[in-house]
């Protein structure tokens, strides 16, 4: 007679031998992209309209942390998220707003190219953010769309005066917006993150 596991051993050892060389998922495995600067990746931190909770990747295990709860009623009006393997000015991976007709979830990647640029600064120094839409394949709604001006002038203001405002109760911090830029200095943008992270001796988890 042949003596039957318990459920919970029985499917733990079906799933070692099934997947012998399985590996943990891990953010920093997601290349930037397939064409850089024009068909990237960006891994999405903060989902749009989501709960005002700022999400970031952690330098050293590339976890995804919980970074702050944000002191302004206020939501991200697109979502929010990096190019992987890349590093821009201030420590951190290139951030890019991606523009969906549903808001994405927290720590998916998406298939982009850029359209422009928000020029800011913050109380650290140069804080720029690429605007991106998916690539055609992922959804044809934006193929017309190749500057910041081919979208809607208010979603525009939004997302300009989300930032400006975003960190009007934390002490010490402030941000001022400078405008939009067009593609060719988003593209710019990306590839000196991408030279900036292959040139960095301790290269961070993201």
């Amino acid at each position: 007679m042949i003596r039957s596991q318990p459920v919970a051993a029985r499917g733990y050892n079906a799933r070692l031998s099934v997947f012998p060389t399985e590996t943990p998922m891990s953010l920093d495995r997601v290349s930037s992209g397939r064409n850089l600067p024009d068909d990237f990746n960006v891994i999405v931190e903060i989902p749009a309209h989501g709960e005002p909770i700022k999400y970031e990747v952690d330098k050293e295990s590339g976890a995804m942390f919980v970074d702050r709860f944000m002191s302004t009623a206020m939501h991200y009006p697109c979502n929010y998220g990096y190019i992987p393997h890349t590093l821009s000015e201030d420590g951190d991976p290139v951030d890019v707003l991606v523009i969906t007709p549903i808001p994405l979830i927290t720590g998916v990647v998406v298939r982009c190219r850029p359209i422009g640029m928000l020029k800011m600064t913050d109380e650290a120094g140069v804080d720029a953010k690429l605007l991106a839409v998916p690539v055609e394949k992922l959804c044809g709604l934006y193929k017309g769309v190749n500057r910041p001006e081919d979208l809607q002038p208010l979603l525009l203001k939004q997302i300009a005066h989300f930032f400006e405002h975003y960190k009007d109760l934390e002490d010490g911090k402030w941000v001022k917006v400078e405008g939009w830029t067009g593609v060719d200095d988003a593209r710019a943008e990306i590839l000196a993150g991408v030279e900036r992270y292959r040139n960095a001796a301790d290269k961070p988890a993201f």
